[in-house]
């Protein structure tokens, strides 16, 4: 049968080559997109021309309130699309940036920042529970600034920080459904993250590239197929753990 993979944030950036990479890898894909609309129809266009089924549901992560109607809207989804009452796949990929010393944030950007990236990751899994299949996979998505400290990211890596303790529980208590749940934490990648800043503004992208082995910032493509083979029948053993996919950034 057939595997099925939501991919929050999924219009753009990692989610969509996330998304690209699983649908090349025979999966079928729901996208949730929060705006862009147009840009999320145009990845299930792509996923289509390559013959898996597609589909893109609107979707605030940062808003816990929305999730009931978000599952029943999933429900009538996989019904249509698939005549199935589950899916097989949660990848917790949405997200944005915040860039502020510890002294200036303010509560508004740690707010949005927790709802978005721990919170929303928290409750929308809880939503999603009892409609993944046993024996499926969760991966979230969290960041080599965890672990390795870049000045003005603090409430953002601590956020994300949450996040891989998260997966660690997750693991634990959904192993005896026999679900992996894992967590890749990317580099510096050139995407539209934070206005593009890493892709376009020069110091951002000399910084990273300085501090990582391979001497240069990471691309989308060397995230998605990452993603995409924790989702595989083959890689079944690789539970509870953070993945680091930086090229060997701050070593």
């Amino acid at each position: 049968m057939t595997k099925i993979a939501i991919v929050t944030g999924g219009s753009r950036g990692l989610g969509r080559n996330a998304a690209l990479h699983i649908a090349r890898r025979g999966g079928d894909v729901i996208l949730t997109y929060r705006s862009r609309e147009e840009d999320a129809q145009a990845v299930v266009a792509e996923i289509e021309a390559m013959g898996r089924k597609a589909v893109a549901l609107r979707l605030d992560t940062g808003s816990v309130a929305t999730f009931p109607a978000f599952v029943e809207h999933l429900r009538a989804a996989l019904q249509e699309t698939w005549q199935r009452d589950d899916f097989d796949h949660l990848v917790n990929n949405a997200g944005h940036g915040e860039h502020a010393l510890i002294g200036d944030t303010t509560e508004e950007q740690f707010d949005r920042l927790v709802d978005v990236h721990f919170k929303g990751v928290f409750f929308l899994t809880q939503a999603l529970l009892p409609l993944i299949a046993d024996g499926g996979r969760i991966v979230n998505l969290s960041s080599g600034l965890t672990r390795v400290a870049a000045p003005g990211w603090s409430a953002y890596a601590a956020v994300k920080g949450a996040v891989e303790v998260l997966g660690v529980y997750l693991a634990k208590e959904l192993g005896s459904r026999g679900i992996a749940v894992n967590t890749v934490a990317p580099g510096a990648i050139e995407t539209d993250f934070f206005g593009g800043a890493v892709r376009d503004t020069p110091a951002f992208n000399d910084y990273f590239a300085g501090i990582t082995a391979l001497g240069r910032v990471g691309v989308p493509d060397d995230i998605g197929p990452m993603i995409a083979s924790l989702l595989a029948e083959d890689n079944r053993w690789i539970n509870a753990q953070r993945i680091e996919v930086s090229g060997g950034q701050g070593i």
